[in-house]
C-alpha cells in the first residue's frame, strides 16, 4: 500500500522543504510511505507539502522496487490515479491498483487494504516525536520514521515471543 500524510511543520524548518497542502490547509511537509500486507515499512520519503502525490509515488516507488525485487502489487487510494499507473506497469513492472470508495458513502467507511497503511499513520503519530516534523532536513525526518517502526516492529517481535512459550 502507498499512501501519504501531511504534518505540520516546526519553526525550524526551512522555507525550501516546507509547503502548503491546499486539500488538507497544513504548511509543512508531506510523508510519502509504502508498507506490505503486515504494515511493515517497505520505504518512506518526505517532500514539502505542495509536492504532489503521483510525483513524489514516482520517485518512492523505483526506490522501493530497486529494494524489494519480488513486489508485484500496489495499492492505492484515488489520488493516485492518471498516468502513475501506466507508468508504474510500463517501467516499473508494478500493477498498481487503485481502491476507491463508492459515491454513495457517507462518512467514514473502512476500505478493503487501505486500513493498513492508515494504521501505520496511527503508530507514527504515538511518537510524540513525529506528531509534528521538527526535524531541519527530510532525510532526518525520514530517519525519525524508520527508528519509530524498528521500535514497532522490536515491539511485535518481542510479543510473539512471549505468546510462544
Amino acid at each position: 500500500m502507498i499512501d501519504s500524510q501531511s504534518v505540520k511543520a516546526d519553526a525550524v524548518v526551512g522555507a525550501d522543504s516546507r509547503g502548503f497542502d491546499g486539500g488538507k490547509q497544513i504548511n509543512g511537509r508531506k510523508r510519502h510511505i509504502v508498507v506490505d500486507t503486515l504494515g511493515l515499512l517497505l520505504g518512506v520519503m518526505v517532500t514539502a507539502a505542495d509536492t504532489g502525490d503521483r510525483a513524489a509515488a514516482q520517485v518512492l516507488l523505483e526506490r522501493v522496487t530497486d529494494a524489494h525485487h519480488r513486489l508485484a502489487l500496489v495499492w492505492a487510494d484515488g489520488g493516485y490515479t492518471g498516468s502513475l499507473v501506466e507508468y508504474c506497469l510500463a517501467t516499473l513492472a508494478l500493477v498498481l491498483a487503485i481502491v476507491k470508495r463508492s459515491d454513495d458513502m457517507r462518512g467514514f467507511v473502512v476500505l478493503p487494504k487501505r486500513w493498513i497503511v492508515e494504521r501505520l499513520f496511527a503508530h507514527l503519530m504515538r511518537t510524540r516525536r513525529l506528531a509534528r516534523d521538527f526535524e531541519r532536513r527530510t532525510t532526518s525526518a525520514e530517519a525519525m520514521i524508520y527508528w519509530s517502526m524498528t521500535l514497532l516492529m522490536t515491539r511485535r517481535l518481542a510479543r510473539s515471543r512471549r505468546g510462544r512459550a
